[in-house]
């Protein structure tokens, strides 16, 4: 059931934040100017939450961020015709003093990245003390407690002593919580929620969405949030608002959105994740709606996926452990355990889902196979021989056969080098192709295979969105024509449709070579849908094995039904 559900009747005394014909643009050079919002407008009432739903580029966050006084003053300007009344007052006739003491005690924002957004420099106490003593007039001591009671009112366990804590001696969901502590600390009226549940697991973002939801009703807020996620807007939002390339397509009551949208667009959005109630052989796209086509009835098609016994065992990994020292003290050492005993095997031309919450070692898995991490015990098995045992010699023809894609395409893609270079590079270190004309050939292609036109062999990273990014990232992985890729959180920070784009081409590739994935992510509908097992880790251990479709039909272990309880299923109609 939807945890927020209000009367969305709004009259105009009711409304407490008013965006009227806003339009924004960027100056990109001399000559150019971009209109990142044509001309929106929607309305906030107090004590409601609104969501903005759209892809990268949609424009959401450039209008919270004009909410919020905080668009670059060397190169955004916001028309002379354009209105955000708070309370009846202007925002965007405000003087910067005014400005200033509205920000913070009358309209908070949380931020997606807590660790772009807490100074590392200062404990976390501190910086919320910070926020009272400079709207509420306390003294340091009155704000240290007030600080500790808003730890201890956002769920931060022990909240004396992690008042006392840096922000990277905390977790990411801890560090979130801080951030909503240090947004409520003045009990504003409008409470900005920009992404702030993306990057967490689903345990976690379940725990954020209550808490915010619960602020919400204990203070009397309201909320504008802002995500690409349908599945959460539906569990949070009394209305939504559908945004794409900078203008609104459709507003409307979360029930209407989710049971009656009107807009191709919205429609599309609402049907790009992968669901849980089936597997289509291919996952729809933004573009298969917005023409008016839909999926091929080819692809309405469910597929069937799991093991059999004639399976070809590929890769073998027994008691796999890895520890982690850390230093304590001067004499002092402290050991984690991040993997303890891990035994699996991944057949060839199938896919393994590896899920768990942030800790439970699925990343170190990856790592330790490909040995960016070295095992501390245990064996790794690539057709019989064991590639922990190898020299760093006779383990390079291997290294080749195991290829990874990362999570984050913009820190795994040298800035310095073109798209080029990032493809030929590892084709010279392993002599694939006789010379850099053959390369360049064989790199095309690969751009072609994912994609990607021609062009982009001579450009640069940062002349692409993160999902174009990603290609190119898995253009580079297909380079060394793997055996097994490991797929390491590949897709859980792009848009649904840019997602459905992804997975569809994995799948692709998947069938055309025979290639077997170790597909990590902590979006459970996602590996169901890729998947053909998936094994569940918890701190470390695995907890649970079993075919797709059987883990999530009947999951046995206590902790895998947490996590499946745990997936945002969007609007469910009140019984």
């Amino acid at each position: 059931m939807t945890l927020l559900q209000t009367d969305n009747t709004m009259t105009r005394h009711d409304t407490l934040l008013s965006v009227r014909n806003l339009r924004v643009s960027f100056r990109l050079d001399k000559h150019t100017l971009f209109d990142a919002l044509k001309g929106i407008s929607f309305e906030v009432a107090r004590e409601q939450t609104v969501a903005l739903v759209g892809e990268s580029g949609s424009g959401k966050s450039v209008s919270s961020l004009a909410v919020m006084g905080l668009l670059p003053k060397d190169n955004a300007s916001v028309s002379p015709d354009s209105e955000i009344l708070f309370a009846g007052c202007d925002l965007l006739r405000l003087d910067p003093a005014a400005m200033r003491q509205m920000r913070g005690r009358e309209i908070s924002m949380i931020f997606q990245d807590p660790m772009t957004s807490l100074n590392p420099l200062f404990s976390v106490g501190s910086q919320i003390a910070e926020v009272l003593r400079l709207h509420k007039g306390m003294n340091r001591s009155e704000a240290s407690r007030r600080a500790i009671a808003l730890l201890d009112e956002v769920g931060i366990s022990d909240p004396g002593q992690r008042a006392t804590s840096y922000p990277h001696q905390l977790s990411g969901g801890q560090q979130q919580r801080v951030m909503i502590a240090m947004a409520i600390a003045c009990e504003p009226k409008l409470l900005i929620a920009d992404e702030p549940t993306t990057a967490l697991d689903v345990t976690i973002q379940k725990q954020i969405i209550e808490l915010v939801a619960n602020l919400r009703r204990k203070h009397g807020m309201a909320m504008l949030w802002i995500s690409h996620d349908l599945a959460v807007v539906g569990e949070i939002a009394d209305r939504v608002v559908v945004m794409r390339s900078g203008e609104v397509r459709e507003n409307g009551s979360t029930q209407d959105i989710f049971e009656n949208p009107q807009d191709a667009y919205t429609r599309a959005l609402l049907l790009c994740h992968p669901p849980l109630d089936a597997r289509p052989r291919r996952l729809a796209v933004i573009d298969d709606y917005v023409d008016g086509t839909g999926p091929s009835a080819e692809n309405r098609i469910n597929v069937q996926r799991g093991s059999s016994p004639n399976d070809t065992p590929l890769l073998e990994v027994t008691g796999l452990c890895k520890n982690f020292e850390f230093r304590e003290g001067l004499f002092g050492k402290r050991v984690l355990r991040a993997v303890k005993d891990v035994s699996f095997t991944l057949h060839r031309g199938k896919t393994l889902g590896l899920v768990g919450e942030s800790g439970s070692g699925k990343s170190t898995v990856g790592l330790t196979i490909m040995r960016l991490h070295q095992a501390t015990a245990g064996e790794i098995r690539f057709e019989g021989k064991n590639l922990l045992a190898m020299s760093p010699r006779e383990q390079m023809p291997f290294k080749r056969r195991i290829q990874i894609i990362f999570q984050n395409p913009y820190a795994s893609l040298n800035p310095r080098f073109t798209v080029g270079d990032i493809l030929m590079e590892p084709m010279r270190i392993h002599r694939i192709g006789a010379n850099d004309a053959e390369r360049e050939k064989l790199s095309l292609t690969l751009l072609d295979r994912v994609g990607m036109p021609a062009l982009t062999f001579r450009k640069y990273p940062h002349e692409f969105s993160g999902g174009q990014r990603q290609r190119i990232a898995i253009a580079r992985a297909l380079s060394m024509q793997p055996d097994i890729v490991i797929c390491d959180e590949s897709v859980s920070a792009l848009d649904v449709s840019v997602q459905a784009q992804v997975l569809n081409l994995l799948q692709d590739l998947q069938d055309e070579f025979k290639m077997s994935y170790l597909f990590i992510s902590h979006d459970l509908a996602v590996v169901k849908y890729i998947s053909d097992r998936v094994m569940v880790m918890n701190q470390g251990e695995v907890v649970e094995v079993a075919d797709s479709d059987e883990i999530y039909r009947s999951p046995q272990h206590p902790y895998t039904q947490n996590l499946l309880h745990s997936i945002p299923r969007g609007w469910q109609h009140p019984q």
